[in-house]
């Protein structure tokens, strides 16, 4: 964070300085919520949780360096004190942002928000100094922690946005407010909560509508193949720039082809320019994620050619997403256990055929969590598309949601030893240890909730006879 005096800070957050010899200390390391993160110089703000409370910690991270502690009551050692812990997080990052002068990127979605936060913060980066969501730590806890991580020398700052409901992504860019908005699709994940796809779009369009207009550089960036998306235009001052396979898309694809090993490889078109884009992500809907970075990073004045070798270098930061690993007996297995919902499954499942290429494949799944009505008929479509595309055969994973998976498998005519339905990861890992063989391909994918990456680092594990190879 750009150093600060306790005493500014105070002000800032409307809060009262406690057990503060010399207001005039600066904190000039990170702001930090993990007692275990603080260092020299940093503030570390106390949340209370359900079962631990940051307030407990205060003298331990004073030891290790922090200067201060933001908290909701004196602890004993130096501390700005405030009502409200968050709120006065939001007030410190929004003030922060104010201050630097940084390009703000925002972006949203139903599905492919960290993979294309990722994209994007590569080839931002290639061109000057980028701060951006580390992981998915998208929320209003999240987004101001990374926000604060930025320093006089940061260009851009991309942040992905994630909302569980109406006025949430107001609220973020109340606290973080973008120049460039970003929105890519409205899909079925948390359509649960929502109530429906109308209401999934009023969430996501809260982004554009906390845009500038366009004559003070206000921009959004939308698709436009979801005409739910390409129907905020008109929720904008902003200048609107499209991306998509759409003849009005700005940004687009054409040419676009998967290599053996399931990489895309496409032709990038800008207002600017165009290029040839091979990237070392996995699966096609990856093309989609990349016109998206590429519309971003057009508009912020980089070239055609500059975006595609940015395109054709970056790969993945975050874990268990598409995360592809050979072990040495040539078997790969693909991690994407990070999170799912329909699109990112159906996505994966396409991906996965792709990368089979005449090997063996095997989809691990298991529930899609927060689809409400929907659940039965979305678990049943991926039963049905994992048969459609030929995977060699299909291991749901759990209980009634799985049950669901092999009834679309069992019902789009999976009658035989195609698919199975087994009760829990370990299951799955003693199953897949007895059957696999060298070259078989197989994607591990569900909610974060069903915990499905250990069964991804368990046949990590158990194929670990050498080095294993990350690709």
């Amino acid at each position: 964070m750009i150093a600060l005096s306790l005493a500014e800070i105070a002000e800032v957050v409307g809060g009262q300085t406690h057990d503060i010899p010399d207001p005039a200390v600066r904190v000039t390391g990170e702001v930090v919520r993990d007692s275990r993160e603080a260092g020299p110089g940093s503030l570390f703000v106390a949340f209370v949780g359900e079962r631990v409370d940051g307030h407990d910690y205060a003298a331990q991270v004073v030891e290790a360096g922090a200067v201060a502690v933001l908290a909701s009551r004196p602890v004993g050692v130096p501390a700005i004190v405030v009502e409200d812990v968050q709120a006065a997080l939001g007030a410190l990052a929004r003030h922060v942002v104010r201050r630097l002068g940084a390009t703000l990127v925002a972006l949203t979605g139903s599905a492919g928000k960290t993979s294309t936060k990722d994209l994007i913060a590569q080839v931002l980066r290639s061109k000057a100094p980028t701060v951006f969501t580390p992981g998915s730590l998208n929320n209003e806890i999240g987004l101001p922690l990374t926000a604060l991580t930025a320093t006089e020398e940061t260009k851009f700052l991309v942040l992905e946005m994630g909302a569980r409901g109406i006025g949430h992504i107001r609220y973020l860019t109340g606290l973080t407010p973008p120049r460039i908005g970003l929105v890519l699709n409205v899909g079925s994940a948390h359509i649960g909560e929502f109530g429906g796809r109308e209401q999934i779009a009023q969430a996501k369009g809260e982004l554009v509508e906390a845009l500038p207009p366009a004559e003070e550089g206000g921009v959004a960036v939308l698709n436009a193949d979801d005409p739910y998306v390409r129907a905020m235009a008109s929720r904008t001052k902003a200048k609107v720039i499209l991306f998509g396979e759409s003849g009005e898309a700005d940004v687009s694809a054409e040419n676009v082809r998967l290599t053996d090993s399931g990489q895309p490889s496409f032709r990038l078109h800008t207002p600017s320019g165009a290029c040839d884009v091979t990237m070392r992500l996995y699966g096609e809907h990856h093309v989609s994620n990349a016109l998206a970075a590429a519309a971003v990073a057009h508009e912020l004045g980089m070239s055609a050619d500059e975006i595609a070798r940015a395109l054709s270098e970056a790969g993945s930061l975050s874990r268990w997403r598409m995360e592809v690993t050979e072990r040495p007996d040539g078997v790969t297995v693909v991690n994407d256990a990070y999170n799912a919902n329909p699109e990112s499954m159906k996505a994966a499942l396409r991906a996965l055929a792709a990368m089979g290429n005449g090997r063996r494949t095997w989809a691990v799944l298991g529930k899609m969590a927060e689809l409400g009505d929907e659940a039965l008929a979305e678990h049943d479509a991926v039963g049905r598309l994992a048969v459609r595309l030929n995977v060699s055969k299909l291991v749901a994973v759990g209980g009634r949601e799985a049950a669901w998976l092999q009834l679309g498998a069992y019902n789009e005519g999976s009658w035989g030893e195609e698919s199975v339905h087994v009760s829990d990861a370990q299951a799955a890992v003693d199953l897949l240890r007895s059957e696999l063989r060298p070259g078989d391909v197989v994607l591990v994918k569900a909610s974060r909730s069903v915990g499905l990456e250990s069964v991804a680092q368990a046949l990590l594990e158990t194929g670990a006879e050498g080095e294993v190879s990350a690709r």
